[in-house]
């Protein structure tokens, strides 16, 4: 068992089994700070197609990796649970809710995120979200337009039954949804 010190600013741990120690007593770990992590392994990755290695806990979300040790912010967190899509990222080229997926699975795969989609910001995803105006507040949207580069790399040519099966892992609070699909419905259309 595993024991660490809780902070006030905590976080959900991805592994129930963990315990914190709080004075005399153990208790069930909801959340732990990012920065109580004990355990320290390096890690080797291939991250928007730079070699990384990471030495970091390999129980450790791969988004805390990315944004806390490797720098790239644009992957976001949401919910912590994989239910909101925020933190969607491609590993080995499919999407994966890296809030929930643990940096040694990662091991040896290429990631890419939101920031090594486009050096320039110019993927043709990218470029239809701007020209309908697809975001609003803009939270969600690095998650949803890595879902749905991977949904246009397998289908270029996706049905609006197949663009909502593949986006329903996102959530938008501002119900930017008919934006989203007219874009994906637009490059489509462009492929055609």
């Amino acid at each position: 068992m595993l024991l660490v010190r809780p902070s006030t600013n905590l976080r959900q741990l991805p592994n129930d089994d963990i315990r914190v120690e709080d004075g005399s007593r153990l208790v069930p770990v909801d959340a732990v700070r990012r920065d109580n992590w004990k355990l320290q392994m390096s890690t080797e990755l291939t991250v928007n197609g730079e070699r990384l290695s990471l030495d970091v806990d390999p129980r450790m979300p791969l988004s805390w990796a990315l944004r806390d040790v490797a720098g790239l912010t644009g992957t976001k967190f949401g919910c912590g649970r994989g239910l909101c899509g925020a933190c969607t990222v491609h590993v080995d080229g499919e999407p994966v809710r890296s809030c929930v997926y643990a940096v040694s699975a990662a091991a040896g795969k290429s990631v890419t995120t939101i920031e090594g989609l486009s050096h320039d910001g110019n993927h043709p995803v990218q470029v239809a979200w701007r020209e309908l105006n697809v975001p609003q507040c803009g939270y969600c949207q690095p998650g949803q337009i890595m879902s749905a580069a991977a949904l246009l790399e397998k289908n270029p040519e996706p049905t609006d039954d197949q663009i909502d099966e593949a986006m329903s892992g996102n959530i938008c609070r501002c119900g930017t949804y008919p934006r989203i699909r007219a874009a994906i419905r637009q490059l489509g259309a462009r492929h055609s």
